[in-house]
Parts: C-alpha cells; structure tokens; sequence
C-alpha cells in the first residue's frame, strides 16, 4: 500500500471508519444515527480546561448546587457540540467542512448524561466546477431521546463528474 493511494477504495484491504462517496452519492432524506455515548465528569473538565470555559455552570459544583437554576453542572454547549458531530464523523476524504448554520443549545446536557446523534441529508446543490455544496442536519439526543442540540452542516463535496459533463449524459 503506498503512501500515495493510501485512502483509494479499491485496496487489497479495506480501511475502517473512512467514507468516500461523491456528490453524486448523496442521497437526500437519508438518516443514520449514532452509537450513545456517556459524557463523564472527568472528560467535561478536561474540556473545559482545554478551551478555557471556566463558567459557573459548567466548573463550579458548589454554584451550580446552591445558586444555579438547575441544581447540577452543565455540559459545555461546545462540547455537546463537538460530540454530537464526533459521533457521526464519517471521515469523507472527499467532502470538506464550509460552515455550520442553525446552532441551538435546545435542552441542557449534564455531567453522566448519555447522547446519541441523528444525521439527516437535507439538500444539496452545485456551487461550482469542482465541489458541490451538501447540507446535513445533527440532531443531538439526550437520555431516552429528549432534544439537546440542532445543528446543521455544509460540506463541500467533490464531484464523480462536473455539472455540465453531467448534463450532456
């Protein structure tokens, strides 16, 4: 296996955990949902050392217990957010991320609650010769299934052939 074909589909041994469909392959309405996964304490305040996030809520349990409107810490949002979409990495070596629109924190996540994530394809459309442009949304559950985060993403995704060889077929 060489260095330079390393990620090409078509190898003696598949690799694991990488995607690479085209443009051409997304297929709208499509929804997958993720493993769960318990967020600890010890993992959100490594986070939040990480990232300097060193709010009331999410790195002082005497606040959060006795003047918090919640009784107990939070989960950064942040982090929620880089979770949820971590649990559905699919690791395209075809499709780069453009942006995120529509990022709401919709219900507090606390410390041993577990998430799972639903991606969903929501659109796509050209954006220029070499890339279109695709949409998913992440819809971030907590628990039994109670809404925590809604998210959605734009990837630009290279295409198998562009648009206007596509047109003449």
């Amino acid at each position: 296996m060489s260095a330079k074909n390393y990620y090409v589909d078509d190898q003696e041994v598949p690799l694991y955990n990488v995607e690479s469909w085209l443009y051409e392959d997304f297929e709208l309405g499509q929804k997958v949902r993720s493993i769960r996964r318990t967020i600890s304490e010890g993992e959100a305040m490594l986070f939040n050392s990480l990232v300097m996030d060193n709010h009331p809520y999410v790195a002082d349990e005497i606040f959060a217990k006795e003047d918090g409107m919640f009784g107990r810490r939070l989960v950064a949002g942040a982090m929620v957010f880089a979770y949820g979409l971590g649990l559905m990495a699919n690791n395209n070596v075809n499709a780069f991320s453009y942006g995120y629109d529509k990022l709401r924190f919709i219900r507090p996540v606390f410390i041993g609650d577990t998430i799972f994530t639903v991606r969903t394809n929501l659109a796509k459309e050209p954006k220029n010769n070499e890339l279109g442009l695709v949409r998913v949304s992440y819809e971030v559950f907590k628990n039994e299934g109670e809404l925590a985060l809604y998210a959605e993403h734009i990837q630009t995704v290279k295409y198998r052939a562009p648009p206007q060889a596509s047109k003449s077929r």
